[in-house]
């Protein structure tokens, strides 16, 4: 069976199958945020710390196991111990939820994608009302970025409670998205190897001329600035070293099953000690550099709203007040403020609340992260670029390839085990099983296309992993080096490639990385204990901005659910297993 299993070409088509699934959606949107909240250029601090103590450890781990069990992750544990069964299955399970809401990004990237070819862009400026005497009401009171996202993408409704009805076009965007990640795993990695390529190096292209366009844009100093000036103060904040190592453990992919997957097709002597090295950097160094990409943009959009601000300002007060052109200038601004203010008391209180408080600094702190910096901040910039349809069709191709790219890791999790299984490979071709998960896949992702999808895909995203992998990773952990013993995985890395870990990796296998990963267990489940009633950020058309809202008894039930269905895995496999056990023995005393 094990001369039977596919392999990948080469070692270098598995690094790129590795690099294409870790660097994901999650370095352009949350490293950059996490830099923005934490310090800027201090939080490089916890986050290489972090990446040292618990990022290449954990990588090397996995990528150790699937290489020397040459199974996916059901059938990985089940050697290490077959009470562990359990871990693999909630691997499974994670990445069967992960795999339902993330292709909806991809989904929303083509829609995007279709409407770049037009000329203006369809969310460079609002829409006429129905009677086309003035902007539709929601855009002027948001903007036009924000209305084609909430409005025009989503469709959405004010609340969960609002469920409405399946989008469409959305739906149809759902379902090429869907065959696209098909046609890339069809053939397992005989397909996936050719895809990686493509998948792991467009992005970069893609980023490389975004890093040239963003440098030559007015104000993207502005943003780099602010970007790599250190805040050390944030090195005292726990939430800046909890945040870094969160941003590591869920960025390099740990725990879903599809670095095992991966490296189950190598060779077993490949030198996955290196490749866990060059993957971890990679990763990060792509985090780093997509961030100086973005804060360049979040600089010239910062300036370009901040100047807006001014001109605004100026132009009322010159034409309240009858000034002479070109005596108010943003230089002189505050000094007039005040001399008018003094001559002009009652006019200038009059006028007073419609000057808004321009700020630089007001605009680069506004946070934003997920898919409010992909498809609103990003647009934003983008619609006020020469030639916006140009970088608007290559910043959706980089979203797809980085998405369809962690898709390929996310399906070759649930395809790998299920290929495994003999009742299941003897009965059905690699081609079915693969249609079979994406087809359930899709027709369940559809409750993300309702008009209440996003909130429901807020849900998945928040819920359906954190708590699950922690645990999952926490107990390969211990697996490996208690139960496994780490003398005997020491002995089978150096029957496999000819050299024995060195310390380092031992003792963060056996102590720093899970004191870590309890550590963050811990955290993230007082945070929920202490948080009481979970909320959510729900649109609201009329004052058109995000509220905060109480989830409904039904979506609590669904978060507890998404939870338990994934960590029970781990101790009713035990469970199962033990159950198995004593009941063979017991025929079998019976029969003697």
């Amino acid at each position: 069976m094990e001369k039977s299993r596919p392999l990948w070409d080469n070692p270098l088509q598995f690094v790129f199958a590795c690099i294409s699934y870790a660097v994901g959606l999650g370095n352009v949107w949350r490293f950059p945020y996490l830099c923005q909240m934490y310090g800027g250029g201090g939080f490089l601090i916890p986050y290489f710390i972090m990446l040292i103590a618990e990022g290449m450890p954990l990588l090397y781990l996995e990528l150790a196991v699937g290489q020397r069990m040459r199974k996916g992750s059901i059938g990985a544990w089940k050697i290490i111990s077959p009470y562990l069964c359990g871990v693999g299955v909630a691997s499974v399970v994670v990445s069967f939820f992960l795999s339902m809401y993330y292709n909806v990004i991809n989904a929303w990237a083509f829609w995007y994608l279709f409407h770049s070819f037009q000329d203006p862009l369809p969310w460079a400026t609002c829409p006429l009302n129905s009677n086309r005497t003035g902007y539709e009401e929601e855009c002027k009171t948001s903007s036009s970025t924000q209305y084609f996202w909430y409005r025009q993408t989503l469709n959405i409704s004010p609340s969960l409670e609002a469920s409405g009805g399946v989008q469409w076009e959305q739906a149809l965007c759902l379902t090429l998205a869907w065959l696209v990640v098909y046609l890339c795993i069809l053939r397992g990695t005989e397909s996936t190897g050719k895809v990686v390529y493509v998948t792991a190096s467009l992005p970069y292209c893609v980023l490389i001329v975004y890093l040239i366009r963003g440098l030559t844009l007015h104000g993207a100093v502005n943003g780099l600035i602010y970007m790599f000036t250190p805040k050390l103060e944030q090195l005292s904040n726990p939430k800046a070293w909890i945040s870094a190592a969160t941003q590591i453990f869920f960025s390099l992919g740990l725990g879903f099953g599809s670095l095992i997957a991966f490296a189950s097709y190598n060779e077993p002597s490949n030198n996955c000690e290196r490749h866990a090295i060059i993957v971890s950097l990679i990763n990060s160094a792509t985090s780093i550099f997509a961030s100086i990409v973005t804060f360049s943009i979040y600089g010239f959009k910062a300036t370009f709203n901040y100047e807006s601000c001014l001109n605004k300002v100026i132009l009322l007060l010159m034409n309240t007040f009858d000034l002479e052109e070109g005596s108010l200038t943003a230089d002189n601004l505050s000094e007039m403020k005040d001399y008018l203010m003094a001559t002009h008391p009652q006019e200038y209180a009059h006028l007073s609340p419609q000057l808004k408080n321009c700020s630089l600094e007001a605009e680069l702190d506004t946070a934003v992260q997920g898919t409010g910096l992909a498809f609103i901040v990003y647009s934003e910039a983008i619609k006020n670029m020469e030639v916006p349809q140009l970088y608007s069709v290559l910043y959706f191709i980089m979203l797809l390839m980085l998405g369809i790219g962690s898709m390929l890791g996310n399906t070759a999790a649930i395809l790998t085990p299920l290929t495994d299984s003999r009742t299941i490979a003897t009965r059905f071709s690699k081609e079915v099983i693969s249609g079979a998960v994406c087809f359930i896949n899709c027709v369940i992702g559809l409750i993300f296309t309702m008009e209440a999808g996003s909130y429901w895909f807020d849900i998945f995203n928040d819920y359906a992993a954190t708590l699950s992998l922690l645990l999952i990773v926490l107990v390969e952990t211990i697996a490996v080096c208690y139960i496994y013993g780490i003398r005997r995985f020491e002995k089978d890395l150096y029957t496999m490639t000819g050299r024995k870990p060195n310390w380092y990796w031992k003792v963060m296998w056996a102590f720093a990385s899970p004191l870590l990963i309890i550590s963050l267990f811990i955290f993230y489940l007082s945070d929920y204990i202490l948080t009481g009633t979970l909320q959510y950020q729900a649109w609201d058309a009329t004052q058109g901005q995000l509220v905060t809202k109480d989830y409904p008894g039904y979506a609590l039930a669904m978060i507890g659910l998404l939870v338990a269905s994934s960590t029970t895995c781990i101790p009713l496999g035990a469970l199962v297993t033990f159950i198995r056990k004593r009941l063979k023995r017991e025929s079998v005393s019976t029969t003697a």
